[in-house]
């Protein structure tokens, strides 16, 4: 074989995989970036990810290269066949037999301890000494946060404070559903009638994107949520104005009082609970929705024009949504997203 027969094999070998590496190019620090170190977790998930690529890389190389040498350079001895040249080629061969056994029976393991040691840490069956305890439940097709410490509940935005253990008690409603924020840490999945856990202790303030990770019907791809990091002080701060009563409903705005009036005829009260009003049980708890940034499991801005869109006809905004469209009058629909943006 001649070397530019060689070179020419070599490099159609070399351009698809090439090719296939390209393929997996994207920005390293996007909104959902796991290359963003931002809790204990993320910072251990990515040495072991590390840790054991490099692993892959020696095997690959130790797989790949005398697969090389074999099929384009080297070139195998002619055998006479005799009886005593096979057994000494299989006396010659037994300590390969035993290397390429028991190798990679090491390196297995050496992967394997720490992966079963990150298992333990970060979903222990307990609750570690001063954490924060959040109970997360996965709904067709978004996400519930309780706060037991505070008597609190909310939908789809996460508040946790900086510098403290968080952990969560992890569930789900209906299907299968998958916790992910990819910026503080590996993901869990919440599995109907089970209880997973994990637990974690975000380094700075700031606001984290995340997602489901387990298909889980039509609008899966629109169950998201936001995890906002708040300095302790702005976290206890947070807590007090959740625990207060909303503030809508003091008769200082005639548009409020008719949206109230609105809320309490329609279909709203059986699924939606705000604090002094109503008790569901069905759909996200509303009782500071004015206050949240974001809106239906958090794929749209909580605006005012968003919010008539999504009373209006949720289906055209999130298909296969939970939540029936009510069948509001233009006006009916301003008096009622005036009382839900007033609920602070």
């Amino acid at each position: 074989m001649t070397a530019a027969v060689a070179k020419r094999r070599l490099s159609r070998l070399i351009l698809p995989l090439a090719c296939l590496g390209l393929a997996g190019c994207a920005p390293l620090y996007g909104p959902l970036s796991t290359f963003i170190l931002d809790s204990d977790f993320a910072r251990d998930a990515f040495f072991l990810f590390k840790y054991t690529f490099i692993w892959d890389i020696i095997i690959l190389l130790t797989v790949l290269v005398p697969l090389v040498l074999a099929l384009f350079v080297l070139t195998p001895k002619k055998s006479s066949g005799s009886e005593h040249e096979a057994e000494e080629h299989e006396r010659s061969t037994r300590w390969l037999e035993a290397a390429w056994t028991i190798t990679p029976a090491l390196i297995l393991i050496s992967m394997a301890v720490p992966s079963i040691r990150m298992t333990f840490q970060y979903q222990p069956k307990e609750a570690p000494a001063g954490a924060l305890r959040v109970r997360v439940i996965g709904h067709q097709w978004w996400w519930e946060f309780q706060y037991p410490e505070f008597h609190l509940t909310t939908a789809d935005e996460l508040h946790i404070p900086a510098g403290r253990v968080v952990y969560f008690d992890l569930e789900s409603a209906d299907v299968l559903h998958g916790f992910w924020a990819p910026e503080l840490g590996g993901k869990r999945d919440t599995i109907p009638g089970h209880v997973n856990h994990l637990t974690f202790t975000p380094d700075k303030p700031g606001e984290y994107f995340g997602e489901c990770t387990q298909f889980c019907g039509l609008s899966h791809a629109n169950m998201r949520f936001r995890i906002f990091v708040d300095t302790p002080e702005k976290f206890a701060a947070w807590v007090k104005q959740q625990q207060a009563a909303p503030a809508a409903g003091q008769g200082s705005n005639p548009k409020i009082e008719a949206g109230a009036a609105v809320f309490a005829a329609a279909p709203c009260v059986a699924c939606h609970t705000v604090e002094g009003v109503s008790k569901g049980y069905i759909g996200p708890n509303l009782t500071h929705i004015g206050s949240h940034q974001t809106l239906a499991g958090s794929i749209l801005p909580n605006t005012p024009e968003n919010m008539a869109k999504w009373i209006h006809n949720p289906d055209a905004l999130k298909p296969g949504a939970q939540m029936p469209a009510l069948g509001l009058s233009p006006e009916e629909t301003s008096d009622l997203v005036a009382y839900l943006e007033s609920l602070k």
